[in-house]
């Protein structure tokens, strides 16, 4: 068993099982009824998203390697929160014995919340995919 990282809005990958959404907003122009048909999220998590302000910031100024050492400084501060480490904590717990998938809607997956939340899932001994 093991969760896999995605990029919401995806095609489902067989087997996959649930979709958690990673994402501090829904789907824009998208009804709530329709998140999961179109391959966002049959749950949305957004308690492992970062917080608005962190994005707000992220979304600022073009990525640089400094600029992206301090974003993953911040969410790792912010997933070191009690609530945010227990739910990785848990779906760490999870993966040992169901599919399912974690993800938001960047692009790229290189500079995106994604892969720090994959570290910090693997960290705490979930059984993490090697997919993008």
């Amino acid at each position: 068993m093991t969760i896999r990282i995605v990029r919401l809005g995806t095609p489902r990958a067989p087997s996959e099982g649930p979709r958690l959404g990673t994402v501090r907003r829904p789907p824009r122009g998208v009804r709530k009824e329709d998140f999961a048909t179109r391959d966002y999220f049959d749950v949305w998590l957004p308690e492992l998203a970062p917080s608005q302000d962190v994005v707000s910031w992220a979304l600022s100024k073009p990525w640089t390697d400094v600029r992206w050492r301090q974003y993953a400084s911040k969410y790792h501060r912010q997933m070191g929160e009690p609530g945010a480490r227990h739910l990785i904590e848990t779906l760490a717990a999870l993966s040992r014995h169901a599919n399912f998938s974690v993800g938001c809607y960047c692009e790229d997956g290189t500079r995106c919340h994604r892969s720090l939340l994959r570290e910090l899932l693997a960290e705490a001994g979930a059984a993490v995919a090697d997919n993008a």
